[in-house]
């Protein structure tokens, strides 16, 4: 086996655990809402989310090429800045820089964001390395949908809960709230379709770089192998199956009481939004920030002091620090690697 090759199966075999730690850490996007309102019970709805971030893993594959074009180990000239050898490890630091904040915000319970994770990765170790950093892409694709898709969130899951109040509004509670708990089977099985959608190609985008920068002759950034996509879907629906129960208790119950019309109306513009920025814009948005931000805004409908603003400081806290903070992960794992392996 050359060394290229054991390097290249290191690397992938890390971006798998990262797709696992991203299953996990994001389950109770999907099934939080549904799990807190007793729309489904946890096991059913781990069941759901896991067989539709499979399906929703294969439906796509515009947002891989848009990871896979974050970095690059070559310079306007299309020479290399550096060899094979150390792009692949710049690559592996930065995927070992997101799954250590990814176990970090689990530990903590906070519902970060395994995508800016592995962005800010990603970027921490090609500035540590000394390879292109493509920030075209960073701004238009990354940052300004990090600070659109929350806010849209918030403001349509408002505006949708409030014409659900309206058109109910001489309707029976009880009633409402159960037709509302059957609706989430189908909210959250589409909230899930589109995590699988959204995060598992940002695995494969992780190993079709890995894959471009080993074996350029063989590999181009415009086709992603179909092993890369099943593999990625495989290992994101079995980490969202394990559960992420420290998340769900924060997104289900801490930041609002929710109700199964509110929980439907979060769930269902999060997954518009995620069906949007995937197909249309190609954009790697968060779908923690996505659903976070559209439980808010549901929630709100109740009134603004329903809403536990303290907690969603902590968690606005931890969406700032992510990219930062898993740049400076992989950065500090780059070192360590360099010494080892280069």
């Amino acid at each position: 086996m050359t060394l290229t090759l054991a390097i290249v199966i290191a690397v992938v075999v890390i971006a798998l655990a990262f797709d696992y730690t991203n299953g996990f850490h994001d389950a109770a996007n999907a099934i939080a809402t549904s799990v807190s309102t007793r729309a489904l019970t946890p096991r059913i709805a781990l069941t759901l989310a896991a067989l539709m971030n499979f399906i929703g893993a294969l439906l796509g594959q515009e947002v891989a090429k848009t990871v896979a074009d974050v970095i690059t180990i070559e310079d306007a000239n299309g020479q290399l800045q550096v060899g094979v050898h150390h792009g692949l490890v710049i690559v592996m630091a930065g995927l070992l820089g997101a799954i250590i904040w990814n176990l970090i915000t689990w530990y903590f319970g906070l519902p970060s964001s395994s995508s800016h994770a592995l962005i800010g990765g990603l970027v921490g170790a090609a500035i540590a390395g000394g390879v292109s950093v493509k920030w075209d892409t960073i701004v238009q694709k990354v940052l300004i949908p990090m600070v659109i898709s929350p806010l849209f969130g918030f403001c349509a899951a408002f505006v949708v809960m409030t014409a659900i109040l309206w058109i109910f509004r001489k309707g029976n509670p009880h009633r409402i709230n159960r037709g509302f708990r059957g609706m989430q089977t189908i909210s959250a099985a589409a909230l899930a379709l589109g995590h699988g959608l959204q995060d598992a190609q940002k695995t494969m985008g992780v190993i079709l770089l890995t894959l471009v920068i080993a074996y350029p002759a063989s590999y181009d950034i415009e086709t992603l192998p179909i092993w890369v996509v099943l593999a990625a879907a495989g290992a994101i629906s079995a980490g969202t199956y394990a559960g992420g129960w420290r998340i769900m208790r924060t997104l289900g119950r801490k930041i609002i009481h929710l109700d199964p019309p509110r929980g439907f109306a979060a769930e269902s513009v999060g997954a518009g939004v995620l069906y949007t920025t995937a197909f249309v814009f190609h954009a790697p948005i968060s779908t923690t920030h996505t659903i976070t931000s559209a439980v808010m805004g549901a929630g709100a409908t109740k009134r603004f002091s329903a809403v536990r603003w303290g907690m969603a400081r902590t968690i606005l806290v931890a969406w700032v620090s992510t990219f930062p903070a898993a740049a400076l992960a992989a950065w500090g794992c780059y070192e360590i690697l360099h010494l080892i392996l280069l």
